[in-house]
């Protein structure tokens, strides 16, 4: 096992990102498509092809999931993803030829790198050719790249955010994992103790937003987009209904990891992707999610690194 969405048969997942510019998107594919559900939370989305997930319509299953940058400007790399896919004959079929069906969510880190660097069609192309079933990187990678959080002070006290993910297999076989790119407004946890966020003055330590926010009464310092947005993916059989149940149950994973979360500033989205290989508890499998978002979050942060003043987990927790 890889311990990631790799883990799941079947899927491929391609990372591009602008390193200069502090941005870039994360494709998860499947090319024999993935029956899809999304749930959106936050109050600041910026989204693809989500109402098609409504269980009511009529298309069942996905080709592709993109997690990108950019902010509304980065929907355009779902536009390469779905040209590649085309060419290589994956989609629905309407008769006259294939039609790749892909999904996608963004999230905000224009105030961070060159605001004019967005993830471009060209650059959704190239994560699909980069896509593979072996090797995935965690940190500043894909969609993660110019990620950060912890913003109640403004981007001057942020501490740099990533793309990470995690995955459980169980002795029957199932195995659900996730892939999340954090770009939250809160402060991240773990195991009840803050280990990204906000900094205080001498940037040595974090400080606890919520706490400030009651002290203060001060609104958010960072009161545009911020958002963590997510794929869980599973070899359960499952319908869009149940699919979209599961993204509900896995925002469970953002609240334990994130505080504050779903804010108004935030348009935090998770996509639920199952490939139909394994009979499963609908519960089961919803709190494993919840487990593996939560820890997908947590290797986001740990693996990420310091860009230009945006320190990161390793730089303040010395690990």
């Amino acid at each position: 096992m890889y311990s990631n969405i790799l883990d799941v048969k079947g899927i491929k997942v391609g990372q591009v990102e602008d390193k200069k510019g502090l941005t870039g998107c994360s494709v998860v594919i499947c090319e024999e498509g993935a029956v899809c559900g999304v749930d959106v939370r936050g109050s600041a989305p910026g989204t693809r092809e989500t109402d098609l997930l409504d269980p009511i319509n009529l298309v069942q299953k996905v080709h592709a999931v993109v997690l990108s940058g950019g902010s509304a400007f980065g929907l355009e790399s779902t536009c390469g993803v779905s040209r590649y896919l085309e060419e290589k004959g994956i989609g629905f079929d309407v008769g006259v030829g294939k039609v790749p069906i892909v999904v996608g969510a963004v999230l905000f880190d224009l105030a961070v790198g060159d605001y004019k660097c967005r993830p471009s069609i060209e650059m959704g192309y190239k994560a699909c050719e980069l896509a593979n079933s072996n090797n995935l990187k965690q940190g500043n990678y894909g969609a993660g790249c110019g990620a950060t959080v912890g913003k109640i002070k403004g981007p001057g006290y942020a501490m740099k955010g990533g793309i990470g993910s995690y995955s459980i297999k169980l002795e029957s076989g199932l195995v659900v994992s996730a892939l999340i790119a954090v770009n939250a407004f809160g402060d991240i946890y773990e195991n009840g103790k803050i280990i990204a966020g906000a900094l205080d003055e001498t940037k040595t330590k974090t400080i606890n937003s919520y706490e400030l926010m009651k002290q203060s009464g001060t609104k958010g310092g960072f009161s545009i987009d911020n958002t963590t947005i997510g794929v869980v993916v599973t070899n359960a059989k499952l319908n869009k209904a149940e699919c979209k149940k599961i993204s509900q149950m896995s925002h469970d994973g953002y609240a334990k990891a994130i505080f504050p979360i779903h804010t108004p500033h935030d348009g935090d989205t998770i996509f639920t992707m199952a490939t139909g290989e394994i009979e499963t508890d609908l519960t089961l499998l919803g709190s494993i999610a919840t487990e593996v978002v939560e820890k997908s979050i947590t290797n986001a942060i740990k693996n990420a690194e310091s860009v230009g003043n945006i320190l990161s987990y390793k730089e303040i927790f010395g690990e």
